[in-house]
């Protein structure tokens, strides 16, 4: 995972591949890279980028990210309101609020999307088997998303 810094907003990486598409003359590889973005101040997103080099799909991944940012309800002490459940294709996460205190207890790329966002005292649980890091990140945004 790496964090960089572009202006207010903080980026972490939390996915590279290489992936391919098969032509005519064999097969032509690029990379798609998926990239947590936030301000730690409550807004938050994910983006994907793909491109023949990691840099440029970096980049790519970094504008997605922005485009796409969401800016869940939190109350004062940095936690969510409610218990709340979410799933994006077979990952199924559960975000519970915490006592004051307690931090944050989160596992992989939903760790990543609530620290980014500023959550601060939640619990959050992957119900799934699911190892699938993009749509464990995308269920987060998700959960956050349905808070009003």
């Amino acid at each position: 995972m790496r964090n960089t810094n572009h202006g207010d907003f903080e980026q972490k990486t939390i996915d590279v591949r290489r992936v391919a598409r098969v032509m005519a003359g064999g097969r032509r590889f690029s990379f798609r890279i998926t990239t947590v973005v936030g301000n730690k101040k409550g807004e938050v997103g994910v983006g994907i980028g793909k491109a023949a080099d990691v840099s440029s799909a970096m980049e790519k991944s970094f504008r997605n990210g922005k485009k796409n940012v969401i800016k869940p309800v939190l109350t004062k002490d940095h936690s969510i309101p409610i218990k709340i459940e979410a799933k994006f294709g077979s990952a199924c996460i559960l975000l519970r609020p915490t006592p004051k205190g307690k931090g944050l207890i989160a596992g992989s790329s939903v760790r990543t999307v609530l620290e980014l966002a500023g959550v601060k005292n939640v619990t959050a649980k992957v119900l799934s088997r699911s190892k699938n890091k993009i749509n464990n990140a995308r269920a987060a945004i998700k959960a956050l998303k349905t808070l009003k």
